[in-house]
């Protein structure tokens, strides 16, 4: 009978204890906001313990990266590598342990120690959440870095996947919710945030100054003291009249897509909304600065102005991007698009690029969109779904990458890749294959 999750992170938890009373600690960790949340829940715990351990944060984990890590130490791998079993078996790793949401494609050697929702119930957790609860297990005190655990799973999208393990994250790390509207950031002023608001775009809304007002002062939402109420100072009934006048001015907009619940999270002893946190690490990591978003999350006070004015420069940069991928030729088939950015864009923001796109209106649901940049001598590829349905991207990017010996990692809905610069035309010809094929199948 197969183990449940709560008990493979109970004994990889000893396993685990028993390894590191005399050896250091090599911890591999991603560079996303799940990533960076689950290596600064790691590393104070560690130091908790008092152990030595180094911190590695990479975009992806390639197999000369596996290769040339220390034999010597305890290699800890966090919200990656589930996808890299056999190149890590063969690298002569020796105490291994891996903490992952991602899908398994490959067997699981049984040198490796690996707590993965896969293999037990496949329960919807993010990286952030395993990892806590797997720092919670080494030491109840750890608590206070569940604000963190929702970060990470905030910044995975699994805010609505709340299930019994997640909910008891919540629970421990005292965080606030509200339900109403999903814009952000949801702790400014109204006015401003309906300004800025790009997901979902209102029609003479956003970017509209004039626009912004005229709806405020048609639902009677009015300043005092010159100044608006933010989203979540709003009564329920000022909710409602808010939400409708958007639906009217976008109908297109589904209601379950803008309504939600909304999570506030205390850091450097302020309540913000989760989303806009996450951004902000986000930013840091994209524009090479995760260390400035490790501290951010640890609330070292000099790394919250940087991380802002890193989060403002990462906005330009979307933005720019946004409009250079609207005027780039790209390769349009039936229900899937490919846009190949070339050295146009940062190969670290081409995935959040695909995001945006797949939660536009500009494609069908189901769609595909596979973004790509290079970097030194290969390229990044992202691929994802419109509206997460339809096919497994996962799947479809396994057999063209794998002819191609590239490296793949990621979910059903929400995948990526590296190959290198050579192969760049095999594999636009391979996606048009498989993708139309896989359509006749379909």
């Amino acid at each position: 009978m197969e183990k449940s999750l709560e008990e493979t992170i109970k004994l990889t938890t000893n396993k685990f204890l028993e390894k590191i009373k005399d050896k250091e600690i090599q911890i591999i960790s991603h560079f996303d906001t799940d990533g960076i949340t689950s290596a600064a829940i790691m590393i104070q715990t560690l130091q908790k313990l008092d152990k030595k351990f180094s911190l590695k944060i990479i975009k992806s984990l390639e197999k000369d990266f596996i290769f040339k890590l220390p034999k010597n130490k305890i290699t800890l791998f966090l919200d990656l590598a589930s996808g890299n079993l056999k190149d890590i078996l063969e690298s002569g790793l020796k105490d291994i342990f891996i903490i992952d949401h991602h899908e398994i494609t490959q067997e699981i050697p049984e040198e490796i120690n690996i707590i993965n929702p896969e293999i037990n119930d496949k329960q919807k957790i993010s990286g952030s959440g395993l990892t806590y609860l797997f720092c919670k297990e080494i030491n109840p005190e750890n608590k206070e870095f569940a604000k963190l655990a929702i970060l990470g799973m905030i910044g995975d999208m699994l805010e609505k996947e709340i299930d019994k393990l997640n909910n008891e994250i919540l629970k421990d790390g005292d965080i606030k919710r509200k339900k109403g509207l999903l814009i952000y950031p949801s702790t400014r002023p109204i006015n401003r945030v309906l300004e800025f608001c790009s997901n979902p775009y209102i029609p003479e809304i956003t970017g509209n100054t004039k626009g912004v007002l005229e709806l405020l002062r048609e639902i009677k939402i009015n300043p005092l003291d010159g100044k608006y109420k933010s989203l979540i100072e709003l009564d329920d009934e000022e909710m409602s009249k808010l939400i409708t006048a958007i639906m009217l001015r976008n109908p297109k907009i589904e209601h379950s897509k803008i309504i939600g619940e909304i999570f506030l999270i205390k850091l450097f002893n302020k309540l913000e909304d989760a989303r806009e946190l996450n951004a902000k690490i986000n930013a840091c990591s994209r524009l090479g600065e995760s260390e400035t978003a490790i501290q951010f999350c640890m609330e070292i006070s000099k790394a919250k102005k940087r991380a802002e004015s890193i989060h403002v420069k990462y906005k330009q940069n979307i933005v720019s991007g946004l409009k250079l991928i609207s005027d780039i030729e790209k390769v349009i088939g039936k229900g899937f698009v490919i846009i190949n950015t070339r050295d146009k864009i940062k190969d670290t923001i081409i995935g959040t690029m695909a995001s945006i796109l797949s939660n536009s209106a500009l494609y069908e649901e189901g769609t595909i969109i596979i973004t790509m940049g290079y970097y030194e001598n290969k390229i990044k590829i992202s691929a994802r779904n419109v509206g997460r349905k339809g096919r497994n991207v996962r799947e479809i990017l396994d057999k063209i990458i794998g002819q191609l010996n590239g490296e793949i990692g990621g979910h059903k809905f929400a995948a990526g890749g590296i190959i290198l610069q050579e192969k760049e035309n095999e594999f636009i010809n391979l996606s048009k294959k498989y993708l139309e094929i896989e359509m006749v199948k379909v």
